[in-house]
C-alpha cells in the first residue's frame, strides 16, 4: 500500500490517480488530520507493509529502516511530487514491494540516496532513463 503524507496537494493526488497509482493519504483515507511526525512511524508499524511518501527531510535517517515499510522522502518541488513518485515506483531497484521494504530513500532530481536495514552504508543510485 502506498501512503501519502497529509500535505501532498489535491492536484498531485489527481495526477497519481490519472497514472493509476493507488494510494491512501493520511488525514483523508487513513489516520487522522494533524498527526504529528513522531506518531507516523508507530502508525506505519500497525499498517503492515507500506511505502510512505513525504517531503519531510527529517525522515531521512538510517535508524528508521524497518522490514515492514519503506520511507520515501521527496526532495522535489510541490508540483513534481506525482511525477517523482511515478518514476520511483518504476525504477528497477524499487519496482516491487519486496524490493522497497526495509529502506529509507531520499529522491531528488539527480540522484536517489538510500539506506537499508542491517547495512550501515548509504547508497547512491542514478535515475534510469
Amino acid at each position: 500500500m502506498n501512503i501519502l503524507d497529509e500535505n501532498i496537494s489535491r492536484n498531485q493526488k489527481y495526477s497519481l490517480h490519472k497514472r493509476r497509482i493507488r494510494y491512501r493519504q493520511i488525514g483523508y483515507e487513513i489516520g487522522y488530520k494533524g498527526i504529528k511526525d513522531e506518531e507516523i512511524i508507530p502508525f506505519l508499524h500497525k499498517l503492515g507493509t507500506v511505502t510512505f511518501f513525504t517531503r519531510d527531510l527529517r525522515f531521512y535517517q538510517s535508524q528508521l529502516c524497518h522490514s515492514q515499510y519503506c520511507l520515501v522522502i521527496l526532495a522535489v518541488g510541490d508540483v513534481e511530487i506525482a511525477s517523482f513518485i511515478h518514476r520511483f515506483l518504476r525504477h528497477p531497484e524499487f519496482n516491487t514491494k519486496a524490493k522497497r521494504m526495509g529502506k529509507v530513500v531520499r529522491v531528488s532530481h539527480n540522484v536517489i540516496r538510500m539506506c537499508q536495514i542491517h547495512d550501515n552504508r548509504e547508497y547512491e543510485l542514478l535515475w534510469h532513463i
